[in-house]
């Protein structure tokens, strides 16, 4: 069992506390400080007091990988969404003849549930009911209190397979955004390889000298194409 898998485990151990017990005490396991709730200063302290006082109902919908897709294109529409195959209640109701070769398995209601399927002719159905199965016994609201996650129904659904044509990695892109406007984002590499990398731009795409989790990449990211847009 890897390190965050073993982080992972102790933190659900520690549902019985309260939130901003649990808070308090992870806060400080990582920053070796008090987390100021009355009063927050830091970027930090503002997310953990949101996690205890702000619940607008809409980020139900915003954090369920299903029914966060019918958000999104209402605001978008439809073309920028990855188009969703099927979607399930059980592993069982699953009828994979009905798949096609490639395809991704996703729990709607946590951030680690994950099957690739590059092709389903060599596909371990065996591992992959495990894996999806287990987390689905998982309520992830636990994990990092983030009190949307508590209510979802866990479900599971199957999303067309997509990859970047120049080098076959999936990138994921995420913006951080204050008063609804774009400040920074970051680019999250190598999760194929299971050496995740973390590295954070402004919006002009200048590098920034952040860390989080993971190191930044030996490698020059590209700039996506459609960066502007």
């Amino acid at each position: 069992m890897d390190k965050k898998a073993v982080l992972k485990k102790i933190k659900y151990t520690l549902r019985v506390l309260p939130d901003k017990v649990y808070i308090k005490l992870y806060y400080f396991a990582q920053f070796k400080k008090k987390c100021n709730l009355r009063n927050p200063q830091t970027f930090n302290e503002k997310l953990n007091w949101l996690k205890l006082h702000d619940r607008n109902p809409n980020y139900v919908n915003m954090v369920d990988k299903f029914e966060a897709k019918k958000y999104a294109s209402d605001i978008i529409g439809e073309e920028y969404i990855i188009p969703t195959i099927g979607v399930w209640d059980k592993f069982e109701d699953i009828d994979f003849n009905r798949l096609p070769k490639q395809f991704v398995l996703k729990c709607t209601h946590d951030s680690e549930g994950v099957v690739i399927v590059k092709n389903k002719e060599n596909f371990n159905k065996k591992e992959a009911k495990k894996k999806i199965e287990k987390a689905m016994k998982y309520n992830f609201y636990y994990i990092g209190r983030e009190w949307p996650y508590k209510v979802i129904k866990p479900r599971i659904i199957a999303e067309q397979y997509m990859e970047d044509h120049v080098d076959g990695e999936l990138r994921d892109y995420k913006f951080f955004c204050f008063d609804g406007e774009p400040k920074a984002m970051f680019i999250a590499t190598d999760r194929s390889k299971g050496k995740t990398k973390f590295d954070y731009f402004d919006l002009e795409f200048n590098h920034l000298d952040i860390k989080q989790h993971y190191p930044n990449s030996k490698e020059q990211i590209r700039k996506p194409k459609n960066f502007e847009k």
